[in-house]
């Protein structure tokens, strides 16, 4: 089946699933591989659960007139993302970069939707997966569009972008992160730099962050830029504060003036500027970017200040690499209280690089005073440190219920393979 017979299919049935588990009746069932699994193996039970048909890569599973046989499902889905995409119009914004990329979605998708129909990338479905079923998600009454793409390897981006097709991009930063997929910090550059380069050649427009020395240089050429940042861009603030929560003041490029936010940490600055240049950009008021920046809550355990009993908590572990963990204790060790406390969890995905990345996380907290530091994770087991450590955050959960803390500032962060929040579980 082409992919036109195949999206004439979709448009009477458009609900893609992948998972059985999750499946409706008329759905669509993309039976697809990976390292544990062979979806191709569930297509009875999807089809015995009313999918509408079920698209397969080995004949073996055939069904008939329930299965659809192609030679990729994966690539299959990916095109299929593809041909969607083609029958929009609207402005896409690809939003990439090692860190802040999903809370910067979040706050430009708060903004664009003061006024626009708007299309968003779900928690962070944001992989070769998660992108294509991000795009068939996108409803004829769509307006406009906000893509986050993550990537851990080069080409990823521009693999993503063939298919997405953006006509905008923002590269929050390029830091050390996935440094065993990218082969060191040039690569990430590299990688994050795909989707510019694509802007470049597409004639499109990039949003940069004018403070980063490294993204005016990657960005030029590319035929349109908005520069925000604290100097010398089209858009100008600086954070007036950032206990307990993160204030912005704009000084150019918008009316908004004071923007008090519920972001714990001035790392954010930069993601709220973003979102104040696309909002302006794309027409929004001046009163509606400050409400919608000034209403979004932070969730899913990135950048939450908790209470706890007597306690506050900053509940930051969602993920970390080198750079958003130097970031969140820099920012934690600033603020003024008397009692703070450090649980931090390993950093994945760092490749040979580890070991030394782990030894500058424990250098850096060497230069601060803290009530106490536990670390958690086999990589901060293999460092010398005069620390608590844990290899497992279960372990880590177990001594912090028997700790009887008061008026004390704690900070929780760690890659999402360690799981940092179930310390705060019952």
């Amino acid at each position: 089946m082409d992919i036109e017979s195949l999206y004439e299919l979709f448009l009477r049935n458009p609900s893609i699933q992948t998972d059985t588990r999750r499946l409706k009746p008329g759905d669509m069932f993309f039976a697809l591989k990976g390292d544990q699994f062979n979806g191709n193996q569930f297509a009875q039970q999807a089809v015995d659960a009313g999918a509408a048909c079920a698209v397969i890569d080995e004949k073996e599973f055939a069904i008939e007139g329930k299965t659809i046989l192609v030679e990729n499902v994966l690539k299959t889905l990916q095109a299929l993302a593809r041909h969607h995409r083609e029958q929009f119009a609207i402005p896409f914004i690809a939003i990439t970069g090692s860190n802040g990329k999903t809370t910067t979605k979040e706050l430009v998708h708060a903004v664009l939707s003061t006024k626009y129909n708007t299309a968003t990338t779900e928690g962070n479905l944001n992989n070769h997966i998660g992108i294509p079923l991000t795009l068939l998600k996108i409803k004829a009454e769509a307006e406009i569009a906000v893509i986050e793409m993550g990537a851990n390897h080069l080409l990823e981006i521009a693999g993503y972008c063939e298919y997405a097709k953006p006509d905008y991009g923002v590269i929050t930063n390029c830091g050390k992160a996935h440094l065993g997929g990218f082969g060191g910090k040039e690569g990430v550059r590299r990688g994050k730099g795909e989707l510019f380069d694509y802007l470049r050649t597409q004639g499109g427009t990039a949003f940069v962050m004018w403070d980063y020395d490294y993204l005016r240089d990657m960005s030029h050429d590319i035929p349109r830029l908005i520069k925000y940042g604290t100097a010398d861009a089209d858009l100008e603030g600086h954070a007036l504060k950032s206990e307990p929560f993160l204030e912005v003041e704009i000084t150019k490029g918008a009316g908004t003036g004071l923007i008090s936010t519920r972001l714990v940490g001035d790392y954010n600055l930069p993601n709220v500027l973003l979102a104040v240049t696309i909002g302006k950009h794309f027409d929004v008021p001046d009163e509606l970017i400050k409400s919608a920046i000034e209403n979004y809550q932070p969730s899913n355990s990135r950048s939450q200040l908790l209470q706890h009993g007597t306690n506050q908590i900053i509940l930051d572990a969602y993920n970390a690499n080198p750079s958003s963990m130097k970031l969140a204790i820099e920012n934690f060790a600033r603020l003024q209280a008397p009692s703070k406390v450090l649980m931090l969890g390993a950093m994945a995905e760092l490749g040979k690089e580890s070991p030394a990345e782990h030894q500058e996380i424990v250098d850096l907290i060497g230069q601060t005073a803290w009530k106490q530091v536990v670390l958690v994770g086999e990589d901060f087991l293999k460092i010398p440190h005069p620390y608590i450590s844990f290899s497992r955050t279960e372990e880590a959960k177990n001594w912090f219920q028997q700790q009887s803390f008061e008026n004390t500032h704690i900070l929780i962060k760690g890659s999402r393979s360690m799981k940092m929040e179930k310390i705060l579980e019952p």
